[in-house]
């Protein structure tokens, strides 16, 4: 979690602004009082476990949590902590570089847009090896949840969070120094033996129908391949790659046209499914809790390989009862991967998607069959990545829930690319399963954006792999009862992180206490592009996702003024390099939408998207920062 300091409160000249009994000078807009979580560039990573982390100090009682372990770092390197200008130490300060000065009246005007983002590097959070978690259930508010100390005997009703406009500490919390920060890991199951990390499987699912014969040429030569040959080949280079460097991992095959095969291997025949049983998602649950797991590949890789050859094309696509089946079979073990590869859209039994172009019926038909078993492959901890080839419609707006909702990739590849975009799937390891992140305020604040809105919020993550990265927005509770918190006070934020990991479960807390500031400029000076960015692309582009462009555009807008103004002031050629390359990520939502819609002839609350659309947009949802350097990177 990277969590900055100071917290940017916007002043007001209003002369109805509250005034702080302990500052009567400070005044704060109950509006819009903003966090800036954002790290100078002078600061070292490397330093940051010496020099800014604390322990409560012994005796106190309160929001403390069970000791950690004299071994363990108390802050981990990826959780970031911008000192305050008093308590920078001397060896860290280095001479600012000179900046024309802003005119003054511009000095005093409240930062336009929100700084206070936080971003959560889930993939470098969980996949860190601890030792020696806490075992069983923290100690929790009976109200909202928040993580206590595990010395307090009696049940606690009311916590620091809970406090209705009161920003006064409890004692414990109170001596808790400049910057505090705690961390710790509880193992809720610790009487549940771990699974091994290769107790996974990964499926391939892999269209067959008559569209897959359609021929194309191959790169660098004169010959043409159909489609379904060029899968093929993909997928055998896979299996002898994951042969011969993973040779425990369990590969299963499922191909589909106006029937359902699931392969067998070695003594185990294959099962095919047709006719009525493909539109009864019960029959197909229990075909798919019948059929055996695939042993390791190491047993079954000759047999998977005969079967992968063995493939032809012809038939209708019945996608809809494959893509239950395979997540269906894979959800046996946490963890598991799908990776479904057609050519065209769904058109037969289960989740047809050609029926609804006609029928607005049948188009909700198909989203709630899409969306609900999107949901129930991220509550079972399976992966469903979507691979389609280029140059035919297999409408990825509804196709792609799946990915989307369980941290799958959605990607539109030519049949030449097919190798590399499996491996990268392949590749991208899922760490931890049934992931939830709750972040827990003051209640002079609330979240922005998501759905709960209020001082505590809960977001369901599902899957996580090694680069998931989350950012969240905070914004001021408008209720007028609650007092806004006033510049020179400190509050106190809590980050809760509940997940699986090889079958546990965990929970990770981090409680934080940061400063208040109303100062614009020292909110400029730390404020990182890089996360302001980052969330407003994953933002823009959730919004997108739903239909809501105009909410995409409009909260676009309003955060491009504040990263132009923090581009004015810190004069930095490589930040106006990434605000450039940053422009032409987002130029498919601010200028060019029209092209990722699609025109239907159904009427419904919300425009369709293309394929690229779908894709576009669903990637960039999941974005992180290490993929938008990929991209500028390859864009330059």
């Amino acid at each position: 979690m990277r969590v900055l300091l100071p917290l940017y409160v916007k002043s007001t000249s209003n002369t109805d602004s509250y005034k702080h009994p302990e500052h009567p000078h400070a005044s704060s807009d109950t509006n819009n009082p903003t966090f800036d979580y954002n790290r100078p560039k002078y600061e070292p990573e490397s330093n940051m476990d010496n020099l800014y982390s604390y322990t409560f100090p012994e005796g106190s009682a309160g929001l403390t949590l069970p000791p950690r372990p004299s071994f363990m770092h108390l802050t981990p390197e990826y959780v970031m902590v911008l000192p305050s200008p008093v308590s920078t130490p001397t060896s860290l300060q280095m001479p600012p570089s000179p900046k024309p000065p802003l005119s003054t009246a511009k000095d005093k005007e409240p930062l336009l847009g929100n700084p206070n983002v936080v971003l959560i590097s889930l993939g470098k959070l969980l996949s860190e090896e601890r030792e020696w978690p806490t075992h069983g259930e923290p100690k929790l508010c009976s109200q909202c949840g928040s993580v206590l100390d595990s010395r307090q005997k009696d049940e606690v009703k009311a916590c620091y969070f809970c406090k209705f406009g009161d920003l006064t500490r409890p004692p414990s919390l109170s001596k808790c120094p400049l910057n505090g920060q705690k961390d710790e890991l509880f193992l809720l199951t610790p009487h549940e033996h771990p699974l091994s990390a290769s107790n996974s499987l990964l499926l391939f699912c892999i269209d067959s129908s008559g569209s897959m014969s359609i021929t194309s040429k191959e790169a660098g030569q004169n010959s043409h391949r159909s489609r379904l040959q060029f899968v093929q080949e993909a997928v055998l280079q896979c299996v002898q790659k994951l042969s011969d460097q993973q040779p425990d991992v369990r590969v299963g095959l499922i191909t589909f046209n106006y029937q359902v095969t699931m392969h067998g291997y070695n003594h185990c025949q294959s099962q095919l499914l047709s006719g009525f049983e493909l539109n009864d998602s019960n029959f197909l649950m229990e075909a798919a809790a019948g059929f055996p797991i695939p042993p390791p590949l190491s047993q079954t890789k000759d047999c998977l390989q005969r079967q992968i050859l063995g493939l032809s094309a012809n038939g209708e696509t019945a996608l809809g009862p494959a893509a239950l089946l395979a997540i269906a079979m894979a959800s046996r073990l946490p963890g598991s991967k799908v990776i479904i590869c057609t050519d065209g859209k769904a058109n037969a039994k289960l989740g047809n998607l050609e029926e609804e172009d006609n029928d607005a019926r049948a188009l909700l038909s198909s989203t709630i069959f899409y969306q609900d078993l999107g949901e129930s492959a991220a509550n079972q901890g399976v992966t469903v990545s979507v691979l389609s080839i280029k140059g035919t419609e297999c409408r990825l707006d509804e196709l792609g829930r799946l990915a989307d909702r369980t941290g799958g990739k959605v990607v539109i590849a030519s049949p030449n690319q097919l190798h590399s975009e499996f491996e990268e799937i392949i590749r991208d390891r899922t760490i931890a399963t049934h992931c939830a992140i709750t972040l827990l305020l003051p209640k002079s604040l609330r979240m922005k954006g998501e759905r709960e809105a209020g001082h505590k919020g809960t977001r369901e993550v599902g899957n996580v792999n090694n680069d998931t990265e989350v950012t969240i927005q905070f914004v001021a509770n408008e209720d007028i009862e609650v007092v806004a918190p006033a510049s020179g006070s400190r509050v106190f934020i809590q980050l809760q992180i509940r997940y699986k990991k090889n079958g546990q479960a965990l929970l990770r807390v981090f409680t934080a206490e940061r400063e208040v500031t109303d100062d614009s400029l020292a909110a400029l000076s730390s404020l990182s592009l890089a996360i302001v960015q980052l969330n407003l692309l994953q933002t823009t582009a959730a919004l997108a996702v739903r239909g809501r462009f105009l909410d995409a555009r409009k909260e676009g807008a309003l955060q491009q003024k504040l990263i132009e103004r923090a581009i004015e002031y810190n004069q930095s050629s490589e930040d106006e390099q990434t605000y450039q390359q940053w422009i032409k990520t987002m130029e498919p939502i601010n200028n060019n939408i029209h092209t990722l819609r699609r025109r239907s002839t159904v009427i419904s609350d919300s425009e369709p998207l293309t394929d690229a659309g779908a894709a576009l947009l669903i990637t960039m949802k999941h974005s992180n920062r290490k993929s938008i350097s990929l991209k500028d990177k390859h864009r330059l």
